[in-house]
Parts: structure tokens; C-alpha cells; sequence
């Protein structure tokens, strides 16, 4: 079974979060959307003067070990930048 992991973070920790991955999981495959905008608990990323910030999305299928292994190294990021705003989230992939 796949799982389709997603991580919506400030596009400052996306070298340090791509990084990470591809050392530690090195037959990761994934899809990077540079530019995201929106709301989170505790401000808006919109790339605007007011809102000047902006998200990134990655998204990527892994295995269940695999899965585990990124959900610690964005817990590991988040540690180190915690002011970052960066997400996590994991589903199983749908039979069709």
C-alpha cells in the first residue's frame, strides 16, 4: 500500500526540506509546486505587499516506511525552524 504524503511549508525551508528527503529516502519520487497561497492558523501567505510570504507544495507516493521516514524529517525541520509554518499530511492511497 501507497501513501500520498503532502508538506505545505515557507518556500524558506524548501532546500533544507527537499534535501532531507532525497538523503534519506533516495528513491523518492516527488512533484514541487514552487508557489502556493493561502490561509494557515497564523497568517496568510499570499505573495503580496501585504501578505509578502509564500508556501510551496510537495506531494509524493510512498511507502508506509518511507512515509514514516519524511513525517520525522519534517518533524525534525520543524524543530529547528519553528516559527516556519510547515504541514504534513498522509493518506493512504484509494483502491480503485
Amino acid at each position: 500500500m501507497n501513501y500520498r504524503i503532502e508538506i505545505i511549508a515557507n518556500q524558506s525551508v524548501e532546500d533544507d526540506i527537499t534535501e532531507l528527503l532525497e538523503e534519506e529516502i533516495p528513491e523518492i519520487e516527488y512533484t514541487l509546486i514552487p508557489t502556493v497561497h493561502g490561509r494557515g492558523r497564523n497568517a496568510k501567505k499570499l505573495g503580496t505587499s501585504t501578505w509578502p510570504e509564500q508556501n510551496f507544495l510537495l506531494f509524493a507516493y510512498l511507502s508506509l516506511e518511507n512515509a514514516r521516514k519524511a513525517k520525522a524529517i519534517i518533524e525534525a525541520v520543524k524543530a529547528k525552524f519553528p516559527g516556519e509554518g510547515i504541514s504534513f499530511f498522509a493518506a493512504e492511497e484509494a483502491e480503485l
